[in-house]
Order: C-alpha cells, then sequence, then structure tokens
C-alpha cells in the first residue's frame, strides 16, 4: 500500500500573515508538520501543496518535496480541501504515474504531535475497510448544546427543537460527548475521492487525540512557545538548532 503525506500551505493568510512559516520554537511552522510526517514507519513521500515559493524553499530544507505550485484558483480563503488534494493526487500521477492509496492531511496550524498516533491512525484506517476515511478529533469540555447564539441582542439556544425548558442549562453529563476535528492527522482514501468524489466518504472512522492547539491568532503562538517550555516535544528535538531561513531574514 501507497501511502504519501500531503501537507497544505497556503500564502495569503490574513488572521497571522506568514502563519505557515512563523518562527515557532526557532523554527518556521511547517518544520513540525514535515518532520512529523518523515518521522512515521508508513509514510513513503511528504509533499507540500502551496502556491508560495518562499514557502516551497523552506519546505525543501527541511526535507519535504515540492514537485509543484497550487495554482490561484485553488488557494484561496474560500478554496475547499477537496480542490487542492485532488489537484495534489492529479499532479502526482501526471508527473511520475504515482497513485497513492492514502493520502494523510497533516495542517501545519496543527505543529505538536506524536508521530506514533499517525502510524496508529494510518493502522487503524487499513484494518478497517468499511470505513471510507479518517479524521483526528478531540474531546471537547463542553457538547455544542450548551453553547449559545445572539439573535437582537438576547442569548438563545443553537437546537431550538429540543423539547426541555433551558435545556441549555442542564449538566454537561446529560448530553452525548462532542468531539472537535483538530487537524492532527486526516486521511484520505483515493478510491473515495474518486468514486464518491468527497475527502472523507459516508462512514469517517474517527482518531480521538489529546487535546491539540490550533494556531488561529498570533497569541497562540505564544501559548505554544510556553507548552514547548514547559513540556519540552519530541519534535523541537528532532528538528534540532534553529535554521537560518528566508522566513528569519
Amino acid at each position: 500500500m501507497e501511502i504519501c503525506a500531503i501537507i497544505p500551505a497556503r500564502s495569503g493568510s490574513k488572521g497571522v500573515p506568514g502563519k505557515n512559516i512563523r518562527p515557532l520554537c526557532g523554527h518556521p511552522m511547517i518544520a513540525f508538520s514535515i518532520v512529523a510526517a518523515l518521522s512515521c514507519n508508513k509514510i513513503k513521500r511528504v509533499i507540500v501543496s502551496t502556491d508560495s515559493e518562499e514557502i516551497a524553499r523552506i519546505s525543501k530544507l527541511y526535507g519535504a518535496e515540492v514537485p509543484f505550485l497550487r495554482p490561484p484558483e485553488l488557494s484561496g480563503d474560500m478554496s475547499p480541501a477537496l480542490d487542492y488534494v485532488s489537484h495534489a493526487f492529479k499532479k502526482m500521477e501526471e508527473a511520475d504515474s504515482y497513485r497513492p492509496d492514502f493520502m494523510v492531511m497533516l495542517l501545519p496550524t496543527t505543529p505538536l504531535r506524536e508521530t506514533h498516533l499517525i502510524d496508529q491512525a494510518i493502522t487503524s484506517l487499513k484494518e478497517s475497510p468499511d470505513a471510507t476515511g479518517l479524521r483526528s478529533v478531540h474531546e471537547l469540555p463542553e457538547p455544542p448544546q450548551k453553547m449559545m447564539a445572539i439573535e437582537n441582542g438576547y442569548l438563545t439556544g443553537f437546537f431550538p427543537d429540543d423539547p426541555r425548558p433551558e435545556y441549555f442549562n442542564l449538566p454537561r453529563q446529560l448530553f452525548p460527548t462532542a468531539y472537535h476535528p483538530n487537524g492532527y492527522v486526516e486521511i484520505v482514501r483515493r478510491d473515495t475521492l474518486m468514486d464518491d468524489g468527497t475527502l472523507y466518504g459516508s462512514r469517517i472512522l474517527g482518531a480521538v487525540t489529546p487535546f491539540s492547539v490550533e494556531i488561529d491568532v498570533p497569541e497562540d503562538f505564544d501559548y505554544l512557545e510556553y507548552i514547548a517550555e514547559r513540556f519540552p516535544h519530541p519534535l523541537i528535538q528532532k528538528l534540532g538548532p534553529a535554521m537560518k531561513t528566508p522566513c528569519q531574514t
């Protein structure tokens, strides 16, 4: 079975400009996903999908392949993952007839991973022939039924069909456990994408991981730096001393 990692890293982030190559613990953030993928026993190739020559150059420094650049129409804020993953499958087949069975997607915005959990997720999907894909999740402290919206200045619940009065004030233990997709590891089956035209299909295997910090705002970098100082992560040791890259000049 051919298994390839894809790391999507477009250049146009507005919330955190230059997010994918912004330094984290002395290395561009994308380096953590590249090194995690390269450290997995079950992954054969590590591909970065980007529209940026700068991100491509940095990714190659850390050992990833960048055999193509993603076109602008697949690199916008609203570009769906289905489109750039399909593009990657197509370009790899055109280049060298490479047809991976699994595409393991590692989002750069979830940089701190345990590589054995990635290998474990791959094994889980391989051993679950009825599953059409896999997504990682972590448990939420509160169920969605406890969340509120605001309409015309007044708080309201998201589940108006719940017959219980003020259901959102009930103890969380009365609701099913809720999970949040976290970008730790997501696996696309080639057959699912080609046959159904979807990323994960209708039977998505859930891989429960520890709580994972996702980079969405600049303050998340500071928090992860703090976590790394308190609890040294194996990926930081593998990355070694900070590398001089264009994003640090």
